[in-house]
């Protein structure tokens, strides 16, 4: 049986190829809502993360120069790929995006299940290697969401990769928002309607907030989204009056604990 990460891999990656096809410099130049990073640097920030899966590191003596937008370790290793492709034309950056995306899925391919099911490092802690590989998905879609939006071309809302996507946010994300960042009261519950998906986030008297098995008929908040906008909010790319400017979110309810959790859903490193 192949593995269906695989097939989420080959699409979004396909995407990202079709998007960046073409491209003329002023485009792969374009600034996009990652602080500091344009089209070309989302690029390179992939290619630099599977060549470290290949066991590929960048050169010696890259320079990666003044970066007021990292805040983490992992944000500066990203800056070193960067940095690597920043004065190459983005065409070169899409080539060597095409073939290391190539090798990675022909290694892939060829890995057994056992291998699949390994469990090592991950950046949410010790986990098997397909949840890695949903985590890269889940990065991957989001960059390719980034340069869209600079781009203007909005798409790729649909299908395996963004509903992976989705429901990432709602089990990582969502209590972490609700209940610590929002701080949301004790007994009250949040649900979040996005689109056709639908997840409730209550907070127990004592304990941590969790998702809820059952969505609730009253719920403290509800909360409705596009897709779009509740992507762009959890991955950090909005803040709460960018979202609330397009019109979203719809709140019913507690209004006031409603924009609370908006403006605080911001959860990606």
């Amino acid at each position: 049986m192949t593995e269906p990460l695989i097939a989420l891999f080959e699409s979004t990656w396909g995407d990202i190829d079709d998007l960046c096809s073409g491209l003329s410099e002023d485009q792969w130049n374009l600034s996009t809502d990652c602080p500091g990073w344009s089209v070309k640097d989302h690029v390179a920030h992939m290619i630099g993360t599977e060549n470290m899966l290949r066991g590929v590191q960048p050169p010696a003596e890259v320079v990666v120069g003044d970066t007021p937008h990292v805040r983490n370790d992992i944000g500066g290793f990203n800056e070193q790929w960067v940095a690597v492709y920043r004065d190459k034309p983005g065409a070169v950056a899409l080539d060597d995006f095409r073939a290391v995306t190539k090798e990675r899925l022909d290694a892939l391919r060829t890995l057994p299940k056992e291998k699949w099911d390994e469990e090592g490092f991950t950046p949410e802690g010790r986990a098997p290697y397909r949840v890695f590989m949903e985590i890269r998905v889940f990065d991957c879609w989001y960059h390719d969401q980034d340069m869209r939006e600079a781009l203007d071309q909005p798409g790729f809302l649909t299908g395996p990769a963004a509903d992976l996507s989705v429901e990432r946010v709602f089990a990582k994300g969502l209590p972490y928002i609700v209940g610590k960042k929002a701080g949301a009261p004790a007994g009250s519950s949040v649900v979040f309607e996005v689109d056709n998906d639908r997840a409730a986030i209550g907070v127990p008297p004592e304990g941590r907030a969790s998702r809820l098995s059952e969505i609730p008929e009253s719920p403290t908040t509800r909360l409705s989204f596009d897709r779009r906008s509740f992507t762009r909010l959890a991955g950090g790319r909005w803040t709460g009056d960018q979202a609330r400017a397009y019109g979203y979110p719809d709140i019913e309810g507690d209004v006031e604990l409603g924009d609370r959790v908006v403006d605080n859903m911001g959860f990606t490193i």
